[in-house]
């Protein structure tokens, strides 16, 4: 780590991951230890005491927008926040958007970085050069870490691909990127005290005025967005209490034992999953930095994969990876609000993307997309086969339906829509090759 370039913190938090692993502790949180988090304050009660933006506050704040992940998934080789989006743009196109509106619109120059991997630095700087930021200043670099060899717990050797001896660290790398790239001083220094974080490919995640007025004020160093969960979202990290000390906590499925699978799943129990929009004290965050030598103690999540991960006969190797969320818990006076779900709406495959790419959703003059004002905040439900699980399919589906009026829209085998198709209700397509311009659904 050192021979690659990597800091003192992230070095350090390796070692600390890899002491955990190599003592055979799993980081488990069983039901026992915790408890139901219910006492959680409602975005629309904060929203409605700080109508309007503050100016100090804002002044003050700096937006950080994960931007590591290469959207393998959906079979791309590339950012995923460069995927088009709306008429041509794409998610870091809107992002940019985004701040430039605030800034013009608020006369507050608000900071923004990207936190970028290696693989995504070039494509996105470049992409970013030609759009309303320009050549700002605004990556920070995620950290790597080795793969370590499960047969002998040393840096796994890999000579037909060097790139995959090495894995991202998780999100979680967020605090010792902050500190290893200068940023967090940077930030301090030049009067930033508040961070707003969220994913790149969640485009409900905007910075909102009622939000960064209620943190600030409330002093709170360390701020979760929770929303409720469904039964999609029961795999989901959650919230809860710690029972030794009242603690709130995020609780990975990673972190559950087996034998409490059902709780970690009853959504009716553990009401709230992370959004992973955070809001950081920064001030606190340094405090609390420097009283842990630059590494704040995450609870370390161990994955089984093998070395190269699309060949599963090759060596077997633990990768360790941390959730950015999971620092709630290393802050006295930590909180979560609960938000609306519109404000959780991450593409994580290509159904989403369909969907986004309807008329369902609407671009607004600050560069947001949200959902039409007639779906009342519903989103439509897609589901496709598995013929279109990679993005470059999508385009054999022809023209994207009208979503307006849509409740669901299942798509299997050979489908193509003509332009002018609307759904209404529920409706589903099998195999059944051109369809005609019309509306369609029950």
């Amino acid at each position: 780590m050192v021979a690659a370039g990597l800091g003192e913190s992230a070095i350090g938090a390796f070692e600390r991951g890899f002491t955990l692993l190599s003592a055979g502790e799993k980081g488990l949180l069983g039901e026992e230890s915790i408890h139901p988090a219910t006492d959680v304050p409602n975005y629309l009660m904060v929203a409605s005491e700080h109508p309007e933006w503050n100016a100090e506050f804002l002044a003050q704040t700096a937006v950080i927008k994960l931007n590591g992940g290469l959207g393998t998934g959906m079979g791309l080789q590339k950012a995923k926040s460069l995927l088009e989006v709306k008429s041509g743009e794409t998610f870091l196109d809107l992002i940019a958007e985004q701040i430039a509106h605030l800034r013009q619109s608020t006369g507050a120059k608000v900071r923004f970085l990207l936190m970028n991997s290696f693989s995504t630095s070039e494509d996105t700087l470049a992409a970013l050069a030609d759009g309303p930021l320009g050549d700002e200043e605004v990556e920070m670099l995620q950290n790597k870490v080795p793969k370590i060899d499960a047969s002998t717990m040393t840096p796994v050797e890999w000579p037909a691909d060097p790139d995959h001896e090495w894995c991202p660290p998780g999100h979680g790398d967020l605090y010792p990127a902050l500190v290893g790239s200068g940023w967090l001083d940077r930030l301090l220094e030049a009067g930033v005290k508040y961070a707003f974080v969220s994913n790149s490919d969640n485009l409900g995640a905007t910075l909102d005025g009622g939000l960064l007025s209620w943190f600030a004020e409330s002093q709170a160093p360390f701020a979760m967005e929770v929303t409720r969960r469904t039964e999609a979202d029961k795999k989901g990290g959650h919230l809860a209490l710690r029972t030794s000390d009242e603690r709130l906590v995020l609780r990975e499925v990673a972190q559950c034992p087996d034998a409490d699978l059902d709780f970690f799943q009853d959504i009716s129990r553990h009401r709230f999953f992370n959004t992973n929009n955070l809001w950081l004290n920064l001030p606190a965050l340094k405090e609390a930095l420097d009283a842990s030598n630059g590494v704040l103690p995450l609870p370390v999540i161990q994955n089984a994969k093998t070395v190269d991960p699309r060949d599963k006969t090759s060596t077997a190797v633990w990768q360790l990876e941390t959730a950015m969320g999971a620092a709630i818990e290393c802050f006295d006076g930590a909180t979560a609000v609960e938000v609306p779900r519109s404000r959780f709406a991450p593409v994580k495959t290509t159904a989403d993307l369909f969907a986004l790419r309807s008329d369902a959703y609407e671009k607004r003059a600050d560069g947001s997309v949200g959902l039409v004002g007639v779906r009342a905040g519903k989103p439509p439900v897609v589901k496709l086969s598995d013929e279109y699980k990679l993005v470059d399919s999508l385009a054999e589906l022809g023209a994207v339906p009208s979503l307006i009026e849509a409740e669901s829209l299942v798509i299997k085998g050979r489908v193509h829509f003509a332009e002018g198709v609307v759904i209404k209700g529920n409706a589903e397509f099998d195999n059944c090759g051109e369809v005609a311009p019309g509306t369609y659904g029950s």
